[in-house]
């Protein structure tokens, strides 16, 4: 099987990779534009790998698209390129809109276009999966409420509204062009590799430093949170076992506050990295002025996935924080990387073709 992956070079897109060249046959064309987000040192173990190859593509790039679909012939294309970061869509949400939808649409139609050429045979096997997020669904108000695969939409950022119009997209070519597509929505990810802008490798790696633990409001937003390794497993079982025109919830079972999230890892370093003046890292926390529109909690049911398809997480939140930060700690020279800048340099020797 040929795997076609936009956006590989990002977080979740690079852990499928991993997860399908180490634990499958099947040959992967990763295809990424490399904007700061994408890092193909996270690719670095699984680089040279004959099953392997890189495109650097933008997706509103239509003729590079064409040509490199025709080129690798895949049998399934999971879409992960996307503009993900919340507070960048606030300050600036037009690069949310061209990638996320002007992007989405412009891959949905090179993709249709040779799914239309394919024999009869491949055409039936043919899957175009999205990936997309829980966050398209709004926030939920009660303490025990659950966002289902039937829950209306009602983003509250530039970022959710975006990726809710790629979604809406997606279906559209399903039922109007008969492209057989699938969506999953996810809960919060975490894990190895993750860009230093989000919340979990912030905390570390700002507490490392002695710098300030930022915590929005009270720091009471919920967020379901899913281990990067476990939703990898999750997307290359929906691609292989899902059924055409469905949606797949897939969370963690993990719902946490963000303030307690963030004294966990405080904890974690107290423990693995002690500070030098013998204080705890939750000392660092510093409460700031919440951020417009912010969700107040979200969470997954994800019964769905695990009755019709058999997964479930093998991770706990303990047990996968702990190895997240166990990960920060033994990989400081990837994180350096990632904040001087310098993994963005080292593009300059990339194949762009």
């Amino acid at each position: 099987m040929k795997y076609l992956i936009t956006g590989g070079a990002g977080f979740i897109g690079s852990a499928i990779i991993r997860y399908i060249i180490r634990n499958t046959e099947n040959e992967v064309l990763n295809i990424d534009k490399l904007t700061y987000a994408g890092n193909l040192e996270s690719l670095a173990k699984i680089e040279q790998s004959s099953r392997y190859h890189f495109n650097q593509i933008d997706i509103c790039d239509a003729v590079a698209l064409d040509r490199a679909i025709k080129d690798f012939q895949p049998d399934v294309v999971m879409h992960l390129a996307a503009e993900s970061h919340v507070d960048r869509s606030i300050d600036g949400p037009a690069a949310f809109i061209q990638t996320n939808i002007v992007g989405t649409y412009t891959l949905l139609e090179a993709v249709r276009k040779y799914w239309l050429a394919l024999d009869a045979d491949k055409q039936k096997n043919f899957r175009f999966h999205h990936i997309s997020t829980d966050e398209v669904y709004g926030d939920l108000e009660g303490t025990t409420d659950l966002f289902t695969e039937k829950t209306p939409y009602e983003p509250s950022s530039p970022y959710s509204a975006s990726k809710a119009s790629s979604d809406h997209l997606v279906r559209a070519w399903h039922r109007t062009y008969g492209l057989p597509t699938i969506v999953t929505n996810c809960s919060n990810n975490y894990g190895p590799y993750h860009f230093p802008e989000k919340l979990i490798p912030l905390v570390i790696l700002n507490a490392l430093e002695g710098k300030a633990l930022p915590i929005y409001g009270n720091g009471q937003q919920v967020r379901d949170w899913l281990f990067v390794e476990d939703h990898a497993r999750a997307l290359y079982t929906v691609a292989t076992q899902g059924q055409v025109g469905e949606t797949y919830n897939i969370g963690g079972h993990n719902e946490k506050q963000n303030i307690e999230v963030v004294r966990t890892i405080c904890q974690l370093l107290d423990e693995l990295q002690p500070r030098s003046d013998q204080q705890s890292y939750a000392s660092l926390i510093t409460y700031v002025a919440d951020r417009p529109g912010h969700d107040l909690r979200y969470a997954i049911d994800a019964s769905k996935i695990k009755n019709e398809l058999g997964w479930v997480p093998q991770e706990s939140f303990e047990t996968g924080i702990r190895q997240t930060v166990e990960w920060y700690l033994s990989h400081l020279d990837w994180c350096r990387r990632v904040q001087d800048g310098s993994y963005q340099r080292e593009r300059l020797g990339v194949d762009q073709s």
